[in-house]
């Protein structure tokens, strides 16, 4: 059964333009596994981690490292949760995350939706 939906869009010029104003912002949103990726992947990791934040409901007790997007065995993203973020999956019975991400024409967009283990 779905619990939450979230979806979210990056223009990737802007984002990129607040990398380089506040050069500290790229340690603060993404883990080290993350951050040496191309802006425009980074782009579409801040609008997957504001996704999941929408399919949650709220971001109380989320810190942005708590929630790193990874590849899994087959290539595809998918959430790293730990911390605050995993705590609020369990409180909303979510036991499996979709993540879907792309990058085109200046911007990056990224859709989650979060599954309890029930039919």
């Amino acid at each position: 059964m779905i619990v939450g939906v979230g979806v979210d869009l990056v223009e990737i010029a802007r984002f990129e333009r607040a990398l380089s104003k506040t050069p500290r912002l790229r340690d603060r949103l993404f883990a080290p596994s993350e951050r040496m990726l191309p802006v425009r992947s980074l782009a579409a990791r801040f609008a997957a981690k504001e996704a999941l934040i929408k399919a949650v409901g709220h971001s109380t007790e989320f810190r942005w490292h708590d929630m790193t997007v990874v590849s899994n065995e087959h290539r595809n993203p998918e959430f790293a949760v730990s911390g605050g973020v995993a705590e609020a999956l369990a409180a909303i019975g979510a036991t499996r995350l979709h993540l879907s991400m792309t990058h085109d024409g200046g911007t990056a967009v990224a859709f989650v939706v979060a599954e309890s283990g029930e039919a």
